[in-house]
């Protein structure tokens, strides 16, 4: 239950941010918006406002938003003089199509910000001790949180990776010396680190500190790491279906699983998850496959460059043929799910 509760507001918020996205730049340009529908299957609920039927279907998964003069009109609708979709240009088109996915990576560079200024990470930079195991040689020691390990059995350590490693290369020859900074205090610490029962290696027994960023920085770093995680997952992509390596892909059972086990584990890796969540939408939907917006969007850049729209009846016959194809890959990623749940 957790876990489909979970991953109905993951899809939820992901699907609203990305229609928004739509929907928003749509009105922008003067577009006529039939409706904005959160889920799928007959409707449950809706309103209808100035310009658009708002709207909640009977399966909370998915979601679109109508434009019109896309061959989706209800009957009894009319199309405003003007302000059917394909009545704007194509550079308008352009960005009604592209800001979905536009929305979502916003969201998960907002998250992110989020996440490193309220909770922070972990910060492998520095020695600073964040907190101490109990039961381990550190506790006993009189290792407190907040302190600074300046040096291990005299040699000078700056960062959390090399002081671990001094401490496990220097703790199997007898005590180790630390010097460590408490304030404006420096104290000697000598050290006996057995190894321990369950890992078989010397353990000090303790976690590094977490780093909050101020706003600004946290701004900075989420973006370097929103794009570094786009060219990552893009190029995961390009392996994926090129063959060239064994790329783990999830469909909606598996994402249900990890949305569940991320809830479980507090509201900020949750957090986190969402935000990874939007960042995928947000690329793979802009990928050129037809039936995605990425599909839309080489159709609508090509008559961008060759001044002319392909015909309807064809565009639409390729669209088609993407969704069946889409549907087929889904259906196949969401078996392979479930064969490894059970």
């Amino acid at each position: 239950m957790a876990s489909l509760l979970s991953f109905i507001v993951v899809i939820g918020i992901c699907v609203v941010a990305h229609e928004y996205g739509h929907y928003m730049t749509a009105r922008l340009f003067d577009v006529q918006v039939h409706e904005f529908a959160f889920g799928m299957g007959p409707s449950i609920f809706q309103r209808q406002g100035k310009h658009t039927l708002w709207s909640v279907r009977a399966f909370p998964v998915g979601g679109f938003v109508r434009l019109a003069g896309m061959e989706e009109e209800n009957d009894g609708e009319t199309i405003e003089p003007g302000k059917a979709f394909y009545d704007k240009a194509a550079w308008k088109r352009f960005l009604i199509l592209v800001n979905g996915s536009v929305a979502n990576i916003i969201l998960a560079l907002l998250l992110t910000v989020i996440f490193l200024s309220a909770h922070g990470v972990v910060d492998m930079g520095t020695t600073a001790v964040g907190e101490t195991m109990p039961g381990y040689p550190a506790e006993r020691s009189g290792i407190l949180q907040g302190d600074f390990i300046i040096s291990v059995n005299d040699v000078p350590v700056n960062d959390w990776r090399a002081m671990s490693g001094e401490i496990r290369k220097e703790a199997v020859k007898g005590p180790v010396r630390f010097i460590v900074r408490r304030g404006e205090e420096s104290l000697s610490l000598s050290v006996s680190i057995p190894p321990d029962r369950e890992q078989g290696i010397p353990l000090f027994g303790i976690r590094p500190a977490m780093k909050k960023y101020p706003v600004s920085e946290a701004f900075a770093s989420a973006f370097s790491y929103t794009v570094n995680m786009s060219v990552e997952m893009i190029r995961g992509i390009a392996r994926w279906v090129t063959g060239a390596e064994k790329v783990d892909v999830t469909g909606p059972v598996g994402i249900a699983s990890m949305a569940g086990d991320a809830a479980r584990k507090g509201i900020w890796t949750f957090l986190s998850f969402l935000a990874l969540i939007n960042l995928n939408l947000g690329l793979i939907n802009i990928l050129p496959f037809p039936a995605l917006d990425g599909g839309r969007l080489l159709f609508t850049a090509g008559e961008m460059v060759l001044r002319r729209r392909l015909p309807s009846k064809l565009e639409n016959y390729i669209h088609m043929t993407g969704f069946i194809l889409l549907i087929m890959l889904i259906l196949y990623i969401t078996w392979q799910d479930v064969l490894r749940l059970f």
